[in-house]
């Protein structure tokens, strides 16, 4: 403004002393010519203005001016500061997510999304919970026409570890003797349930469907010397392996199984290192000794390939030579004094006081109880109304019983037990910690799930990186893509893209989706689902058709499992579970497939079939007939020359509505169809063996040779089969 001022200033400054010299030019011209001053008196009185007459209102103006102008820079002033307060201000934070800068900005999430369009970020991947950049969100608060304000205080509360722990070892003067925990491992089908079908003296295997075990049992057997085992019967198949590995992971002992006629086998393998891992000692029982082809020398060589080396051959691994199937069970007690002997070199003691400590060995869900596990007691002494936690989920004891289904009142270090009252269901192999109240249970649970939760975010947050980074990149290669060229050209470049990612028609679609086979598995306990889950692992034919894992959990089908597989368009497979008359009607009105099976390998054959009924079917030829060309000739037809060839049937028949092709040298240079069979001069539609004929291809150009081969063919379609092998 001054600047201004001072300008206009020195310009009236400049018209004043102009003013001043013409009226002293005026006063000398009416000095000369003061004969003429009579003659005009208005035009000399008008020349003879004074400068200080003219001054005021010079004076006047500047005045006038100044005010004008400072009036508008008041007013634009004002306006600023006005226009800078009626922006709203938002708190923000570094590492923002997008539901926290919505709620600061009190707008809804949408606008966070609008605004980060035809921006480097990716918004198929943002959610609600995704954190954001620096840049974004000042990006966001910018074109939302609001104030930045960076908190520097605000930050995620340091939450206080409220998690349960086990306790400190305890004194070993407090601890009492305990029962051995023992593992029966081994192959499938070398007789693991049938020998504790004799220790217990009950009929195990006969319950299990196909005769192999499919669940982890655990059982306390009594035997008629006092002594006390508790013994847990894993699954031999190759589909169980993590039911095995927690199985070694709670055990004091471990029995491996090894049949005397089959030796070992994969599964023997695999249990012998399940005991390494857990660093638990092994007794060795040959089974099936009765049987013809029986070698146990034979099975102690080949274990010592996997360091398992008997007392027989200098190690220190107690073998014995038993027979299950028979009615006393050859040296069954041998074996259980055996295991005895080894627990009392092993000096297994508990502390059976303080809060409880354990491990769930299965997990179940009943229709009168809810949710039940199988656990084996580590440490303290579990009675009715206790407080447990295990993962995340808690419960008040309100029933305890035993493996016969007999309620009990309280279970002590190395005893199996039934327990009744979770709110949720836990997993196989999770931790049981006894706490001193519900409101400290559901805070430990509480804890568990804001850690995993955080842990989620870590995960979404470095994805959420990767992809924007990616997303750059693809953005600075398409600038510099359409950087140089004329924008009439870019445009139609840019239209010939979005054409090629017009939306996929109806048919296209169906055809997509029939190769996408989302499935839903619910199971009757944690292990079964777990294993289930655990060789949809191994999937490796995701290029012949997807398998997409929606749902899985533990219990009967239920309407929900229903509309969920109806929404995906997908099947329902069961292991031991039972569906309700409703919901089998409610699935047959929606057109959804629910598949029940009792055997898990018929399960896994069961999916492999519907993955093959999704792809396309294979083409394959079948001969009918091969004849060889004997001589060639040409023939006129109008005004060309057909070539024909002379053949002879060697094998089949020549059909000639069938495909045939031209072999030379045993390579196919031709197929197709033939326009004309003839047997000497007449046309006939099939030629036998040994039979000669002229015939003639639709495709004129090609050239025959005498040693050319002529093979009649059919095609057949062939149901394709996945290539999928869940190796069993």
């Amino acid at each position: 403004m001054n600047q201004k001022i001072l300008k206009l200033e020195n310009l009236l400054r400049f018209h004043t002393v102009f003013r001043q010299l013409h009226s002293l030019g005026q006063r000398r011209l009416a000095q000369w010519n003061h004969v003429f001053s009579s003659a005009y008196p208005v035009w000399t009185a008008q020349l003879c203005i004074r400068p200080w007459q003219t001054d005021p209102l010079i004076g006047a103006a500047l005045s006038q001016y100044r005010l004008l102008v400072t009036k508008k820079e008041e007013r634009s002033r004002k306006s600023q500061l006005f226009s800078t307060k009626s922006k709203k201000e938002v708190e923000v934070w570094i590492g923002m997510t997008v539901e926290e800068l919505a709620r600061a900005m009190e707008k809804d999430i949408d606008c966070i999304y609008e605004a980060l369009m035809n921006t480097a970020v990716d918004l198929d991947s943002l959610e609600a919970h995704s954190r954001l950049d620096e840049v974004w969100i000042k990006e966001v608060i910018k074109k939302a026409g609001m104030k930045l304000k960076w908190s520097k205080l605000k930050q995620d509360k340091v939450r206080e570890n409220k998690d349960a722990v086990r306790r400190p070892q305890a004194d070993p003067a407090l601890l009492t003797p305990r029962s051995p925990v023992v593992t029966i491992m081994g192959h499938v089908d070398h007789g693991k349930t049938t020998l504790l079908d004799k220790l217990r003296k009950t009929q195990v295997a006969a319950m299990e469907a196909g005769g192999i075990t499919q669940h982890i049992g655990a059982f306390l057997v009594s035997l008629p010397s006092g002594e006390k085992i508790t013994f847990l019967d894993t699954p031999g198949h190759a589909a169980f392996s993590a039911m095995r590995a927690r199985g070694a992971q709670v055990t004091d002992i471990v029995i491996l199984v090894v049949a005397a006629d089959d030796g070992v086998m994969k599964q023997t393998v695999e249990s012998i290192q399940h005991a390494k891992d857990a660093q638990v000692p092994l007794v060795l029982a040959i089974n099936k000794c009765d049987k013809a082809g029986a070698d146990p020398e034979k099975v102690k060589k080949e274990l010592l390939a996997y360091d398992v080396v008997c007392e027989d051959y200098g190690g220190d691994v107690q073998a014995v030579h038993i027979s299950a199937l028979t009615v006393n069970g050859d040296n069954l007690m041998a074996l259980a004094e055996a295991t005895v002997a080894l627990a009392e070199m092993l000096e297994l003691k508990a502390d059976s006081t303080g809060p409880v400590e354990g491990t769930v060995i299965e997990s179940f869900t009943d229709k009168g109880r809810g949710p039940v596990t199988t656990a084996i007691i580590q440490r303290g002494t579990l009675r009715k109304g206790s407080i447990l936690v295990a993962g995340k989920s808690w419960a008040k004891v309100r029933l305890m019983f035993d493996e016969n289904g007999k309620t009990i009142h309280e279970a002590c270090p190395s005893m199996p037990v039934g327990i009744v009252g979770w709110r949720d269901l836990p997993s196989a192999g999770d931790e049981i910690l006894e706490v001193e109240s519900e409101p400290r249970a559901r805070a430990v649970v509480d804890w568990r799930k804001y850690e995993l939760e955080q842990e989620k975010n870590k995960e979404d947050l470095k994805i959420i990186e990767e992809k924007r980074k990616e997303h750059q990149e693809a953005h600075q290669k398409a600038r510099e893509k359409y950087g140089n060229i004329h924008w009439k050209e870019r445009s139609f470049l840019k239209y010939q893209e979005r054409k090629e990612l017009k939306p996929l028609k109806a048919k296209e679609k169906e055809e997509r989706d029939s190769h996408i086979l989302p499935i839903i598995i619910k199971g009757d306990v944690d292990g079964s689902v777990e294993a289930i889950v655990n060789i949809m692992d191994t999937y490796d034919a995701s290029h012949e058709c997807e398998l997409e894992l929606v749902h899985f959990g533990v219990g009967d089908v239920s309407e929900n499992d229903v509309n969920l597989a109806e929404t995906f368009r997908g099947v329902i497979y069961g292991f031991n579970v039972n569906v309700g008359n409703v919901i089998q009607k409610s699935a047959a009105k929606k057109g959804v497939k629910i598949k029940l099976h009792k055997v898990i390998y018929h399960l896994i054959e069961d999916l492999q079939e519907e993955l093959s009924s999704r792809l396309p079917c294979t083409v394959e030829e079948h001969p009918i007939g091969e004849a060889s060309i004997l001589a060639t000739f040409s023939v006129t037809e109008g005004k060309k020359k057909v070539p024909v060839a002379g053949c002879r049937v060697q094998k089949g028949q020549l059909e000639k509505q069938k495909k045939f092709k031209l072999i030379r040298n045993g390579d196919v240079i031709w197929k197709g169809s033939l326009s004309s069979l003839k047997h000497h001069k007449d046309d006939v539609s099939i030629i036998k063996t040994g039979m000669d004929c002229g015939l003639s291809l639709s495709e004129e150009k090609i050239q025959f040779q005498v040693g050319d081969e002529i093979i009649c063919y059919e095609e057949k379609q062939v149901p394709a089969k996945t290539s999928w092998d869940p190796g069993f």
